[in-house]
């Protein structure tokens, strides 16, 4: 295998700079970046992957999820909106574009509750909370404004709600509440 070779794209036509980019990842990336995912972590645990891609098919997010992918935002994005997910990621929360973890939330053939006993009542009274607003797609910034709370202490929050519903990501949080939800009805 080749070292890898880092290159910015730069040019101010946005279909030209679009056109050189994919052309060179369908190069570079043979069977796409879901396919990238694994390679890539086995030589670097730690690095932090954020799918920068145009699907907005539910089996790519979950797979690219399930593969260690910490974000997946949609190709439209503008440039601070990005930026803004990219200090999310490196800051160690994942991140899920609101209008995907939406259709994520809402599709039931997504469910991957297990058979036992629900997590969702190992949850305090102040985690479910902090879980709901989560899940309706608030940021650990916003749930702290909307609870009056230090940022900080949601953090350490949706590390036990993460912990006890043995999930690895936020949304995949949000998707255990929702199904325990439609369990109640």
């Amino acid at each position: 295998m080749t070292a890898p070779i880092r290159l910015a794209v730069i040019d101010d036509h946005p279909l030209f700079r679009e056109g050189v980019t994919r052309s060179l990842a369908e190069m570079g990336v043979p069977g796409g970046g879901l396919n990238a995912i694994a390679p890539i972590l086995e030589r670097h645990p730690g690095q932090k992957i954020v799918m920068l891609t145009v699907s907005e098919a539910s089996d790519d997010i979950t797979t690219s999820l399930q593969n260690g992918a910490k974000g997946f935002v949609l190709k439209g994005v503008g440039s601070r909106t990005l930026a803004e997910v990219l200090r999310t990621v490196a800051a160690g929360e994942s991140y899920v574009s609101p209008t995907l973890s939406a259709r994520l939330l809402s599709d039931p053939a997504r469910s991957n509750a297990s058979p036992r006993r629900d997590p969702i009542e190992d949850l305090t009274g102040r985690e479910r909370e902090i879980l709901a607003l989560v899940a309706s797609g608030l940021s650990n910034k916003h749930v702290a404004l909307r609870l009056d709370l230090q940022e900080k202490t949601v953090k350490h929050h949706m590390t036990r709600i993460l912990a006890k519903l043995n999930v690895r990501n936020r949304t995949e949080a949000a998707m255990a509440l929702r199904d325990a939800t439609e369990k109640r009805l």
